[in-house]
């Protein structure tokens, strides 16, 4: 397999940032129309959003983008 170009970089942490911003908006939509009933879930989304954003974060140091 290739080696992944500067350009391919940028597409993998745009997919990570991504999958990030979708946790967010999750607990976004629980804070907004739920929270009473779905606080119970909101740890869960806070530690998947934190391992979202530190792999996001690691990716584009690895990566020096």
């Amino acid at each position: 397999m290739s080696e992944m170009t500067e350009l391919d970089h940028k597409k993998e942490l745009a997919k990570l940032k991504r999958f990030a911003v979708e946790i967010a908006s999750e607990i976004h939509d629980i804070v907004e129309d739920t929270v009473w009933t779905n606080h119970v879930k909101m740890p869960e989304l806070a530690q998947k959003l934190y391992e979202a954003v530190e792999k996001a974060n690691s990716y584009k140091a690895e990566h020096s983008l």
